[in-house]
């Protein structure tokens, strides 16, 4: 599928987001009644049914960290690959923090000075799920932040598909079927790829990042889904994977 020397061109991310604010109630009005049309359709209310407040909030607290316009990036996680001789080694660099538009403008700048043709240390970005989740969240957050232009690397309108520099590790999965999703922990199963083990999912991020601020142990979540999908993908083109003593993680929890 792809070579060593390919592989040394991608720069592999994850991301991950919580709520906007630490409740639906700390929402600006104009907000909360926007939030609150979005709930009725997460709770699959007939046309005209009310929300609750109570209803607004639960929804709020599970759901809004998956939606650009009502959730923020708590953390951006990137890694590569090299090859030194057959042994792959990974390497991770994380932007984090309690300032959303801060960690975006460092993480652009690396993608504008890093990520494009040739002449760049990296040609793509490589994620799980990128071309539905990261790439879009990425894009519209930056816009809501007022940080333009756009990297060319997300700056995607008017690009034909294959020239989009972006490998989707679950598109890849698919081979065209277009009827699933897989989840990144199912397909390191499936490929028999070791992952650490963690106290933590994606689902308890946002309260984590609200009530206890423990961005540290986010930040180390995230580089290590960073590390899962660069080993699927090294699998998917049967090569060997990094083991501990070859994984350089740049946080700890």
């Amino acid at each position: 599928m792809y070579s060593p020397k390919e592989l040394s061109r991608f720069l592999f991310l994850d991301v991950e987001t919580a709520a906007g604010h630490a409740s639906h109630a700390e929402l600006p009005e104009l907000m909360q009644k926007h939030w609150e049309r979005r709930a009725a359709r997460i709770l699959r209310k007939d046309p005209g049914e009310p929300v609750s407040t109570t209803e607004a909030a639960e929804t709020y607290a599970g759901h809004a960290g998956i939606f650009a316009e009502f959730g923020r990036i708590v953390c951006i996680s990137c890694g590569y690959v090299r090859f030194e001789g057959e042994t792959p080694r990974y390497h991770f660099k994380s932007f984090y923090g309690q300032d959303e538009r801060a960690l975006l403008s460092e993480f652009a700048e690396l993608l504008r000075h890093n990520v494009g043709p040739n002449q760049y240390p990296w040609q793509f970005l490589c994620g799980h799920n990128i071309k539905e989740f990261d790439v879009p969240y990425i894009a519209r957050r930056c816009l809501i932040q007022g940080l333009l232009p756009l990297p060319d690397c997300l700056n995607i309108a008017g690009k034909k598909p294959w020239e989009v520099p972006h490998i989707d590790t679950m598109e890849l999965w698919k081979f065209g079927d277009y009827k699933s999703f897989t989840a990144l922990e199912l397909l390191a199963t499936l490929l028999q790829v070791p992952t650490p083990k963690s106290d933590i999912d994606g689902s308890q991020v946002s309260g984590i990042f609200w009530q206890q601020g423990d961005i540290n142990r986010i930040a180390a979540y995230c580089e290590r889904d960073v590390a899962a999908t660069i080993s699927v993908l090294l699998r998917m083109c049967g090569q060997p994977i990094a083991g501990p003593e070859t994984i350089t993680y740049s946080v700890n929890p």
